[in-house]
Order: C-alpha cells, then structure tokens, then sequence
C-alpha cells in the first residue's frame, strides 16, 4: 500500500479509471481537481475530494502540506487539440503554469515521485513507426508544445531538486471501466470511438471521417487505442517503479496495434449490431498517416501489459454510453 497519493485531474477521464484501480489496491487516494472538465460523480465515494485549481499556489501548497502527500499523478490538463491551436494562451496557462505551481509545491514539500500524463503528439509526423522513446520530439501544435515544456521543467526540477520522475506518452486512451461505473465523457466530444458510438446510439445523424486518401490500407488514418484501465495499470506500476528505483525515466505506452477509422466504425457495428453512416470529408491538418507505439520498454522494464483488445474497448465503452450517469 501507498499512503497518500495525489491525483490531480482525478475527475477526469483517465484519472478517475486510475483512481478506482488505485483503491481497488488498497492505496491511499486524494483527489485534486477544479471540477471544469471533471465531474464528481466520477469519483469513489471512499475517496478524499479537494476542490482545488492549479493556478492558485498558495491554496495548493497547503492542501499538500496539510495532507502529508508522498508522492503525485498528474493528469490535470486541457487536452483539445483544436481548442489550443485556437485558444493556446489558455493552455500555456493552465498546463503548463499550473503544473509548474504543482511541482514548486512538490519541491517544497519534499514529495520525490511524480508522474506525469504526457502524450504520444510530442512525436508530431514521426520519421519510424511503430515509435519508440528513441524517436525525436517535434510537437506540431500548442498542446503537445505544453506537454513537452511541463516536461523539461519535470527534468530541471529532478536536476536540481531530487525530485524523480516516469513521464508517461500515451496513444489513444479509449473504452470504460468494465462494470460501468465511469467512463469517458467530454463536452465537447472530439474522440473517435465515442462519436461512433453516439451515431449507433442515435445521438448523431452520421460520423465524419477526415479524409479517405492516406497511405494506409483502406485510405483512412490509423491510429493505437489504448484500454483506459491498461492505462491506469500503467500508472500504478510507473508509482510502483519509483518507489524500487528512484530514478527518472519515460515510456510510451500503447498496444502495439494499429486500426484505422474505417475499422473502427466496422467493429463498432459488428458489436452494437447497429448501422453507423459516416461521410467521408476533407483531410485535417496535421494528421499523421499512421500513429502507434512501440511498448517494448514500457513492457521490459515496468513489466506492463495491457490486457485489452478492440473489442474490449468499443464493448467496455458502448455499456458505458448506454447508461452514461454523468
């Protein structure tokens, strides 16, 4: 057991599947989020809840103080890549000041593990697929920009300060929580298998698919869709590797697999029985052909796996859809 864990962001998407796995294990959990993206529903009714935001330090720093944290996840982010290439001062503030306030508080505090949430858009148009750790980082646009600075602070400060680190750059988080207790839920919802599942669902007319002429095998963008639970697995096990190691390190973390658009409506009806009309329309700018991890390492030295398939996530996440509670 882990007395006193911090997750920030942890009525999220991706931190309330974290949270849950983390007290199924009988870890210490406080939760930090402000609630703006969040939703409380999402969160365990046996967990500490802090209504706090990132920008505020002071009121941070002694919420940590006060609750003896040892060690931090750190999910909370804005993470709409549309919105930060319209809006990106809102997202240097918010992802990247407030980790900063975060960190300070860590560092005063004396909290030597962190993990954080960054993501595989740090590679832009990447050179070699399937992408591994090697590969360089060319972010393409202001929130994966955010990402990478919050982690070259993440660097300084373990330079400087001690404080040790796993950086985890995740593929596309999809599915829900087995027994349909949490889920993805976003407004506005710009994630692929959620909108599919609202067109078999009803809730839309059609599904947009951007573009049909990419070098892929049906034509359209192929992409690695990571179970939400195998991720948050990996968070564990990133907390549990800086408890045995102490030193800094970071992973990608993904399956290995890659589907495309076209593949992901056709499972989806073969699984919800439903027809899903889609339109094909113009190509968005920026999207890679092809995006999908190498976890060889993630795999080797933190000793994860995930668990899922396809069919897991798109089963796992219309449950979800069909009962959604918040």
């Amino acid at each position: 057991m882990v007395k006193n864990i911090l997750v920030t962001g942890g009525a999220g998407y991706i931190g309330s599947h974290t949270v849950k796995q983390l007290t199924k294990r009988n870890n210490s959990v406080i939760v930090i989020d402000n609630l703006s993206r969040g939703h409380i529903e999402a969160i365990p009714n046996n967990v500490k809840f802090l209504n706090c935001d990132l920008s505020n330090f002071d009121k941070l720093n002694e919420l940590i103080t006060n609750e003896n944290i040892e060690s931090i996840i750190h999910f909370a982010a804005f993470a709409y890549v549309g919105e930060s290439v319209e809006k990106p001062s809102i997202y240097y503030e918010n992802n990247v000041i407030g980790s900063f306030n975060l960190l300070k508080a860590a560092v005063n505090n004396n909290i030597k593990k962190f993990v954080f949430s960054s993501t595989c858009s740090l590679y832009g148009n990447p050179a070699i697929v399937p992408i591994s750790e090697a590969e360089s980082v060319k972010p393409i646009n202001p929130y994966a920009n955010t990402k990478f600075c919050v982690e070259k602070i993440i660097n300084d400060f373990d330079i400087a300060y001690g404080l040790k680190s796993v950086i985890l750059r995740y593929f596309n988080a999809a599915g829900a929580d087995f027994e349909s207790e949490i889920g993805e839920s976003h407004n506005p919802e710009t994630h692929l298998i959620p909108l599919v599942l609202d067109v078999a669902l009803g809730k839309r007319e059609k599904i947009k698919v951007f573009g049909d002429d990419y070098n892929t095998k049906d034509g359209t963008c192929i992409r690695d869709y990571i179970h939400v639970n195998d991720l948050a697995d990996a968070h564990i096990k990133a907390l549990e590797y800086l408890e045995k190691n102490n030193n800094s390190n970071i992973f990608n973390l993904g399956t290995g697999n890659g589907y495309s658009v076209m593949e992901i409506i056709n499972t989806a009806e073969r699984i919800t029985n439903k027809k899903i009309p889609y339109e094909i329309v113009s190509r968005r700018p920026g999207d890679p052909d092809i995006l999908v991890a190498d976890n060889k390492k993630a795999k080797d030295v933190l000793n994860w796996e995930n668990k899922s398939n396809l069919d897991d996530i798109i089963l796992s996440a219309y449950n979800w859809h069909k009962i959604q509670r918040y």
